[in-house]
């Protein structure tokens, strides 16, 4: 066996083994990360907190903590004493999964209703789709594949985009019973790249993107990633995408 078939072989046993020792650690070193909190304890659980599944946490009157983890999102009031970690009962493993697939424009046309979040518009069906009426930083895994989103489906629509440096305006252009459009802009999206989108009418909004590298992601180091680069709009869909029934 040649010397560059030994060192490729060496490699492939290395990740097998590394795949095998992954899956053989206990539940315990599995994390759940705090994505919103409120109320007297908020202090003691800013978002980003991590938590692990085998703790407690200890709540207040009035205290809500939304934690994030493997199986889903759970909101725990308080007062109370509450297990950190669900470990039974359905997951939402399958909704991660489709929420967060990058698609390709060409199997992309026009995107489903679904249910509102607590800022009262539907959810996007895609982590990675642009709000177009959403100001604030937007995370992209990949910066060829981004899509516009708007949060009805009603009517023919065009929003202009051009940077917030100045420079020629683009059309996203959304046809009747779509909502979603390619982001067809001229400048190439980069990281820390701004544009303004305008429509008659309409505050202007502006999106910074910033871009996060092409990791399959557990739900909560997800949440980890989007919340150190400023995305909050995004760890909110997460959130609120994967929240688990109550008991």
């Amino acid at each position: 066996m040649s010397s560059d078939k030994r060192h490729y072989a060496a490699r492939a046993a290395l990740r097998g083994m590394t795949a095998i020792a992954l899956m053989a650690l206990p539940a315990t070193a599995m994390a759940g990360i705090v994505v919103a909190s409120s109320g007297p304890s908020a202090k003691s659980y800013p978002p980003g907190t991590k938590l692990p599944d085998d703790g407690e946490i200890t709540l207040k009157a009035s205290d809500s903590v939304t934690i994030l983890d493997k199986r889903g999102t759970r909101v725990l009031r308080g007062a109370g004493t509450f297990p950190v970690g669900s470990t039974a009962g359905p997951s939402r493993t399958t909704t991660f999964v489709a929420l967060t697939t990058q698609r390709s424009a060409s199997r992309v046309r026009t995107g489903a209703v679904r249910g509102s979040g607590p800022d009262g518009k539907p959810l996007r069906p895609n982590l990675w789709y642009v709000d177009v009426t959403s100001p604030g930083p937007v995370c992209v895994v990949d910066p060829a594949e981004v899509r516009a989103w708007r949060p009805s489906n009603e009517g023919d629509e065009s929003y202009s985009v051009k940077p917030a440096g100045g420079g020629s305006a683009t059309t996203l252009a959304f046809q009747t019973g779509s909502m979603v459009a390619p982001w067809e802009v001229a400048m190439p999206v980069t990281d820390g790249a701004a544009y303004v989108i305008s429509r008659r009418g309409q505050s202007d909004v502006e999106v910074t993107f910033e871009l996060l590298p092409q990791l399959d992601y557990a739900p909560e180091d997800l949440a980890e990633a989007l919340l150190a680069k400023g995305c909050e709009s995004q760890v909110s869909l997460l959130a609120s995408s994967l929240v688990l029934p109550t008991d």
